[in-house]
């Protein structure tokens, strides 16, 4: 779904040598997978799901999306960042339809039917007419979800989008979002500084270097088998979460970069 080639990205610094902020990156994310990108903080993750979203251009090498090269914003890739971007003087309505509005191919009345459905479907029907600053942290990530749905998306990039919730929201909002990416066969692909929350969604994860940032040092598989709500307290889930610290910690992370675990099968030595 989503090739990377040798991207890389310079930026200029003031009477010096241009400084990399991504060097010769390559991946690939297949379509319909739930894929997390982790790293310590400056590594280049949201530089690099702002690439993919088109919103940067990278000076070397090539990204491609759904087998066609990437020239700019594509209707069809939504992305969430970790402040979720709504717009604090729109009602919850009108932050919902934005895309829709923005678009311009549907009248009032189809944007209200569609925008209402998705609210229903997400709990926040009886919140139309309310204000950001109104809604607790889980209901502001859900809106966004709804918000990046509405254009119904093939491709859905997120950068840190559980940061701001509490222990246990964040689990319900890991799930939620679980089944969000089932039930609209979405291709997903997110930045998190939880190395657990990694282990727990992604069916592989990425690791940025923090030494030389910009690189990709490791793609790691996670296999699961059985009940999802059971994961968390597998030992397989802790042999994922000690295997991808040591590769955080190889990658040139430390304990104040990741405080929290996980990974893969195969490269890491997980059986």
């Amino acid at each position: 779904m989503v090739e990377l080639r040798d991207v890389s990205l310079f930026y200029p610094l003031p009477h010096k040598e241009k400084a990399a902020a991504l060097g010769q990156v390559s991946a690939r994310f297949e379509q319909g997978s739930f894929s997390a990108i982790i790293g310590p903080s400056g590594c280049g993750k949201t530089t690099l799901i702002k690439i993919i979203a088109g919103l940067i251009t990278p000076g070397e090498g090539t990204v491609s999306v759904a087998g066609s090269p990437l020239s700019g914003i594509r209707k069809k890739t939504a992305v969430i960042f970790q402040d979720y971007g709504l717009l604090p003087w729109k009602t919850v309505m009108a932050n919902a339809e934005l895309p829709l509005l923005i678009s311009g191919k549907q009248s009032v009345s189809q944007r209200r039917q569609k925008v209402e459905a998705l609210l229903e479907e997400f709990g926040l029907a009886g919140y139309s007419k309310r204000y950001p600053r109104e809604l607790s942290g889980g209901m502001k990530q859900r809106l966004a979800i709804v918000r990046a749905l509405a254009a119904e998306p093939e491709l859905l990039l997120m950068d840190e989008p559980f940061s701001s919730l509490d222990a246990l929201t964040r689990e319900d909002a890991q799930d939620f979002l679980l089944s969000v990416q089932q039930e609209h066969r979405l291709t997903v692909i997110m930045v998190t500084h939880s190395i657990e929350e990694a282990v727990y969604l992604a069916d592989s994860v990425y690791v940025m270097n923090g030494i030389n940032p910009g690189t990709i040092t490791e793609q790691m598989q996670i296999s699961r088998t059985g009940d999802r709500a059971r994961f968390r307290t597998d030992e397989r889930f802790q042999k994922y979460s000690g295997a991808l610290r040591q590769a955080m910690k190889a990658s040139g992370a430390n304990n104040e970069t990741t405080p929290q675990a996980g990974i893969s099968a195969g490269s890491a030595g997980v059986s």
